[in-house]
């Protein structure tokens, strides 16, 4: 069987490591009744709405 000339660089090896521990930010999706940014598939924080049905009650206070 064929056998590496020389040994892989540490940065070389690091690099290719690092590359899959990328961290990736959920995608937002846009509140149909207030706007507010949201993570699909929860809740609305800002207004408590989940597929167009009020889930949990918020409190607004002013």
């Amino acid at each position: 069987m064929a056998q590496p000339k020389r040994k892989p660089s540490r940065g070389k090896t690091r690099g290719r490591r690092a590359s899959n521990s990328v961290l990736k930010l959920p995608q937002l999706s846009t509140c149909p009744q207030c706007a507010s940014p949201y993570v699909p598939h929860r809740v609305c924080p800002a207004c408590g709405f989940y597929k167009e049905r009020q889930v949990v009650n918020i409190e607004t206070f002013g």
